[in-house]
C-alpha cells in the first residue's frame, strides 16, 4: 500500500491507494440530474451536469444510487479552498469502490465556488473522494480537476461544515476503520445522512 500525495500549492488531500485497476461499472446517468445530500447541518443540493464530465457524472450516479455516500463524515475542512468527503463509513464498502479508478474527464467546466470534482493523486487515478470547491479554485484547471456538477442550494450549508480539526483525520485510517475512528477521534465531524437521487 501507498499513500500518494497531491499538490496544489495547497493540497487537495491525499489518497491511499493500492492496486491498480480501471472502473467501468457505472451506469449512464442522465443528462441532468439533482442529488440531495441530507447532512448534519442541513440539505445540500448538487445539480449534476453530464456534459461537463461523463464518467465522472456516471461514476457518482452510481456510487449515490449504491448508497456509498450514506454515513460518510465531511473529513477534510480546508476555509476558502475545499471541503472534502468520499470515504466510506464502513471498511468493506471502502475496499470495494476504492481501487476502481476512472480514466480522467477533460476540464470543460471551471472549478469556481460551488462545483463538485473528485479528488486525486494523478492522472487518471479517481475513485470515490469528492471536494466541493469553497472558493474560486480555477488554477486547478489545468491539473485536470474536471468538475461534473454544481451546488445549487445549501452551499451555506457547505461553508458551515465543521473544520476544527484542520487536516488531522487520517485517510489511511478511515479507509481502515471507517467511522469508528472517526467517531472516536473527531466526533464533532459533519456528515451526510443520506444521498438521494431526486
Amino acid at each position: 500500500m501507498r499513500r500518494s500525495f497531491l499538490a496544489l500549492g495547497c493540497a487537495v488531500g491525499s489518497l491511499v491507494l493500492s492496486g491498480c485497476s480501471s472502473s467501468s461499472s457505472s451506469t449512464n446517468a442522465p443528462d441532468t440530474f439533482k442529488v440531495n445530500l441530507d447532512t448534519s447541518k442541513g440539505l445540500v443540493v448538487i445539480e449534476v451536469h453530464r456534459d461537463w464530465a461523463p464518467l465522472g457524472a456516471d461514476h457518482f450516479y452510481t456510487l449515490v444510487k449504491s448508497g456509498y455516500y450514506d454515513g460518510d463524515r465531511f473529513f477534510r475542512v480546508v476555509p476558502g479552498f475545499v471541503v472534502q468527503f468520499g470515504i466510506a463509513g464502513d471498511p468493506a464498502i471502502t475496499a470495494k469502490w476504492k481501487d476502481m479508478r476512472l480514466p480522467d474527464d477533460p476540464v470543460k467546466q471551471s472549478n469556481t465556488a460551488g462545483t463538485v470534482t473528485y479528488a486525486t493523486a494523478g492522472p487518471n487515478t479517481r475513485t470515490t473522494q469528492l471536494f466541493i470547491n469553497l472558493g474560486n479554485n480555477e488554477r486547478l484547471d489545468g491539473q485536470g480537476f474536471a468538475s461534473f456538477g454544481k451546488v445549487i442550494s445549501g452551499m451555506d450549508v457547505v461553508e458551515n461544515l465543521y473544520g476544527g480539526y484542520d487536516e488531522r483525520p487520517d485517510q489511511s485510517l478511515i479507509e481502515a476503520q471507517g467511522n469508528t475512528y472517526l467517531q472516536s477521534q473527531f466526533p464533532q465531524l459533519d456528515y451526510i445522512r443520506k444521498a438521494t437521487i431526486q
